[in-house]
């Protein structure tokens, strides 16, 4: 029995499928972007059509913080760094080969031809549900099941802290 556009799961479906478009069409607008100002705006866009899928997968902590971290964070200070920059400078691109354009929608076609027909063949079936996303379940697996990626998750964040450090020490030219 197929639901209805009218039913509950009907209305869910669409809402699902109107989140993907807001996620792709905020990666659209980031990346083809002329301006770096609309490219950020885009790509604050995705990150909470991302936040509002990880809502669908039912880990709402999850989706909170992505929009907390990477909306609230990561896109103001991408931001702060545009303000900051330099505003005369030049865009330096390199030369164009006249065949990379189809070739990369020719690429990008197949790959998502590929996925849709694994997906379209693969026979789902209903996964039972593993826990309810609490924050509680959350951080007793962050802390003792894994742990180890907890951990390589800050050294990879301090390694970025230095990294912005060392790059913010030239400062501006004059």
């Amino acid at each position: 029995m197929n639901p209805s556009l009218f039913s509950a799961d009907g209305l869910v479906g669409l809402i699902f499928l109107l989140t993907i478009a807001i996620t792709i069409a905020g990666g659209i607008i980031a990346c083809n972007s002329e301006r770096l100002v609309r490219a950020v705006a885009g790509l604050m866009i995705c990150f909470i059509g991302v936040g509002a899928l990880y809502y669908f997968l039912n880990s709402p902590f999850v989706a909170m913080m992505q929009v907390l971290i990477y909306v609230g964070a990561v896109a103001v200070t991408i931001s702060f760094a545009i303000m900051l920059a330099d505003p005369e400078q030049s865009s330096q691109h390199g030369p164009i080969n006249a065949l990379s354009g189809p070739f990369g929608f020719i690429t990008a076609a197949l790959l998502t031809v590929g996925l849709a027909l694994i997906a379209l063949k693969t026979m789902w079936g209903d996964e039972p549900k593993v826990n309810d996303g609490s924050v509680k379940i959350i951080g007793t697996q962050l802390l003792t099941d894994y742990s180890m990626v907890f951990e390589l998750v800050s050294i990879v964040l301090l390694i970025s802290i230095i990294g912005a450090l060392v790059i913010a020490r030239e400062g501006r030219k004059s």
